[in-house]
C-alpha cells in the first residue's frame, strides 16, 4: 500500500494562498496553483472538491479562532459578573483590544483572504454575518447593563448592527491596506479613543 505524500499539503496550501492573494478566489487558477505547488491537478482532488474546498482550507483556521474569539464573549452567565465588571466591560482600551489586532496580525494574510478575497465563495458575505454574531454578544451585556439601572440611552438592534458594522471595518481596514504593526498599535489607541461606548450607552454608576 502506497503512503500519501504529506509534504504536499504545506507546499500546496502556500501556493493557494498566495494566488488567492494575488488574484482574488475568482480569477484564481488551480491549473497555476499546481504548477507553483510542483503537483498535478490530480492530487489536489485526491484531498479537495475543488478550488473553493482549497480556498476554505486556507481560511478555516482564522475563522475558527474569530469564531472562538467571540464565542468566549457570548452566552455569559451574567449572575457570575459583577456591576463593576460590566461597566468596565464598556471602556475599551488598548490593552482590550491589542489581543484581538495581535490576532489578526498573526493571521494577516488568511484574514485579509477572508475579508477582501473572498467573492464567489461562501465566505464572500463573512464580514456581514460575523458582524450579526458580535451584535447578538453586544446586545446581551446591553440588556444586562440596561437591567441593572447602568445604562441609560435606549439603544436599538438596529442601532447597535450599524454601530458595530462601523466597528468591524475599523478592525479590518488596516489589514486591507497591509498596515505595518506600528501603524496598527496606532491605530489601536485611536478607535479605542473613537468608540466610546460609554457615551453611546450613557454608562452611569449610581452615586
Amino acid at each position: 500500500m502506497s503512503v500519501p505524500d504529506k509534504s504536499i499539503d504545506p507546499r500546496l496550501l502556500s501556493c493557494a494562498e498566495k494566488e488567492f492573494m494575488e488574484y482574488g478566489f475568482i480569477k484564481a487558477e488551480l491549473k497555476r496553483i499546481c504548477k507553483n505547488a510542483d503537483i498535478t491537478t490530480g492530487a489536489v482532488y485526491k484531498r479537495y472538491k475543488g478550488k473553493e474546498d482549497l480556498f476554505s482550507a486556507v481560511v478555516e483556521e482564522i475563522e475558527q479562532k474569530l469564531n472562538d474569539f467571540l464565542e468566549k464573549r457570548s452566552n455569559i452567565d451574567f449572575s457570575l459578573i459583577s456591576d463593576d465588571e460590566i461597566y468596565d466591560s464598556w471602556i475599551m482600551t488598548y490593552d482590550s483590544m491589542i489581543p484581538l489586532f495581535k490576532l489578526l496580525y498573526e493571521y494577516k494574510n488568511k484574514f485579509k483572504l477572508l475579508i477582501d478575497r473572498a467573492a464567489g465563495t461562501r465566505y464572500e458575505n463573512f464580514s456581514h454575518d460575523f458582524v450579526i454574531k458580535m451584535s447578538y454578544a453586544y446586545e446581551q451585556f446591553y440588556d444586562e447593563t440596561f437591567k441593572r439601572s447602568l445604562a441609560h440611552a435606549e439603544i436599538t438592534r438596529e442601532e447597535f448592527h450599524v454601530l458595530l458594522s462601523s466597528f468591524w471595518t475599523c478592525i479590518c481596514e488596516p489589514f486591507i491596506h497591509d498596515m505595518t504593526w506600528k501603524q496598527i498599535e496606532e491605530h489601536c489607541r485611536i478607535i479605542c479613543r473613537f468608540f466610546d461606548w460609554k457615551n453611546v450607552i450613557m454608562l452611569k454608576r449610581e452615586v
